[in-house]
């Protein structure tokens, strides 16, 4: 606009060469001006935040990073949100409020947010469907190997099975570093189903498949059964049991207490997760969805 104010067009004999300038200049200030001020507000608030006397030693350091981020790897809100607890004064570090947006925190420091003390740690959500001979014990031996060998190379949190599989038990398997998780699905009263296909020595008879649909006492502790059934297109000694216990021993006890063999059991859902695309042995990442899903079970 500068440049046509400055052109030759100023020394023009024709009257009405400057009258386009008015609607030039509003166009100007509509929308697209409104636009790039915001933008331009971002960038200078951006300069507020990031003072010349912090920039260029805090910039160099490997071990910090934005109090935004380090807020999310915790795994208690996203970034976004992490943001509106920042400016809200809810975040403290080292027992001092931060307000600044993109403040930077060495993964040393101690960060509170909403009276809750935070780890850096990103949580890390792993999906197993375990083979034969593998099993979360750790005091096995050397004749079968541990599960976590399988997701060794998932990732380099330290990470947890959700509940207990033995040698001879198949089908999905959780892992996490998210201890509150953990702790969530290895209550007893906790609410997420899990589904089995379990392998007797011979046919259930279908008394016995009434009586277990009931649910029973097992060691003085009441069993619920959500489901039993037989399984379409399979002899009778292939049972479909659903149940939210994640203990897996109950599983066999279940059978055995009939004077049944189980000769395998196989996992098949796990709160709401499946074996959908994912092969015996093989291991993914669980999606965001599903992480929300099993936090609000």
């Amino acid at each position: 606009m500068n440049t046509n104010r400055g052109g030759g067009r100023t020394n023009s004999s024709r009257p009405s060469s400057n009258k386009p300038k008015p609607a030039m200049q509003k166009r100007a200030q509509g929308p697209k001006k409104a636009k790039i001020n915001t933008k331009v507000a971002e960038v200078e608030a951006n300069k507020v935040v990031k003072k010349p006397s912090q920039t260029p030693k805090r910039a160099k350091a490997a071990d910090e990073i934005r109090l935004n981020k380090y807020i999310a790897n915790s795994g208690v809100c996203s970034r976004r949100d992490a943001d509106i607890y920042i400016q809200s004064g809810n975040v403290k570090v080292n027992g001092v409020p931060v307000t600044e947006m993109g403040y930077l925190v060495k993964l040393n420091d101690t960060v509170n947010f909403d009276g809750v003390l935070l780890t850096p740690e990103k949580k890390e959500y792993i999906l197993l469907n375990k083979p034969k001979n593998f099993t979360t014990a750790l005091d096995e031996g050397q004749e079968f190997r541990n599960v976590l060998e399988l997701v060794r190379g998932a990732t380099t949190a330290k990470i947890g099975a959700v509940g207990r599989m033995d040698k001879n038990t198949t089908g999905l398997l959780l892992f996490t570093n998210d201890t509150d998780m953990i702790r969530k699905f290895t209550l007893p009263n906790q609410k997420s189903s899990k589904i089995y296909q379990v392998s007797l020595d011979k046919n259930l008879k279908f008394e016995d498949l009434e009586k277990i649909s009931k649910g029973l006492v097992l060691d003085g502790h009441r069993v619920f059964i959500e489901e039993v059934s037989y399984i379409d297109n399979e002899p009778k000694s292939e049972i479909g049991l659903k149940l939210r216990s994640a203990n897996v021993k109950v599983v066999r006890s279940i059978f055995e207490h009939f004077d049944y063999n189980v000769l395998r059991i196989d996992r098949v859902a796990f709160a709401g997760l499946t074996k959908k695309n994912l092969p015996r042995g093989n291991w993914r990442m669980l999606t965001e969805q599903e992480i929300i899903n099993l936090k609000n079970i």
